[in-house]
């Protein structure tokens, strides 16, 4: 009788240390499902989505620095991912700079003998890992190798011409200060000259290419990269 009386006593003890404890219990989980909701809100993705093509824009990361990369202009599907990257290519339509619209099938009948003009500007995004900054070698390498002899236009582009036997040897170099602009470009042979454009953004090398012959009209493609360089740094 004794033992049946200490059993019911130890059972209303136990029932009562455990409406105690409810009350606590309930409370720290409905704040741990308000503090995941919080974060979940926080991380939420705020970019504008296509149902079919997925977000129109994604952050990525390159050498530690945040772009806002168009996911239409990303050129090379492996790259179509948010997070970090080591390197990104891209290209944008011109002068719209927008993302290009999808390749058309073509077949050989399609094509055409003569040499299409290219209307893309092409952008890669690499971690420079502390190399030398595009403006340092502009200013301490690039003199060892050009010839002495300058040319000057009437629009205020500067070209000199890299030395032959040079490690940039049938190349020129194209340089203005207002607006600062420095391009290194190939010359015209059996295939379309290419100029290169570079800068930096950080821990990252913006690299822009874009045909010499866009340099009739340089001020407009000096204006192009500034904007694409606002635009894929912007933080919005």
């Amino acid at each position: 009788m004794t033992f049946i009386t200490s059993a019911q006593t130890v059972a209303r003890t136990t029932g009562k240390d455990w409406r105690n404890h409810l009350l606590p219990i309930l409370s720290g989980g409905a704040l741990a499902v308000a503090a995941l909701a919080f974060v979940a809100y926080l991380l939420w993705p705020t970019w504008e989505i296509d149902p079919v093509s997925g977000p129109a824009r994604l952050p990525v990361s390159v050498g530690s620095t945040l772009f806002n990369v168009p996911s239409g202009s990303i050129r090379m599907k492996i790259q179509h991912h948010t997070g970090p990257q080591e390197r990104i290519d891209l290209n944008f339509a011109y002068p719209s700079l927008e993302p290009p619209e999808a390749p058309k099938h073509v077949t050989a009948a399609d094509v055409d003998d003569a040499m299409q003009p290219i209307d893309r500007i092409f952008v890669s995004i690499a971690a420079h890992h502390d190399a030398l900054a595009p403006d340092v070698r502009v200013r301490t390498i690039f003199p060892r190798y050009l010839d002495s002899a300058a040319t000057v236009g009437e629009d205020g582009l500067t070209m000199r011409s890299f030395r032959e036997g040079s490690p940039y040897s049938g190349e020129d170099l194209f340089s203005a200060v207002t607006p600062d602009f420095i391009a290194r470009c190939s010359r015209e042979t059996a295939t379309p000259g290419m100029c290169l454009s570079e800068r930096r953004i950080e821990g990252a090398d913006l690299t822009f290419r874009f045909p010499r012959s866009w340099l009739a009209h340089w001020h407009e493609v000096a204006d192009a990269m500034d904007r694409l360089t606002q635009q894929l740094h912007s933080q919005k």
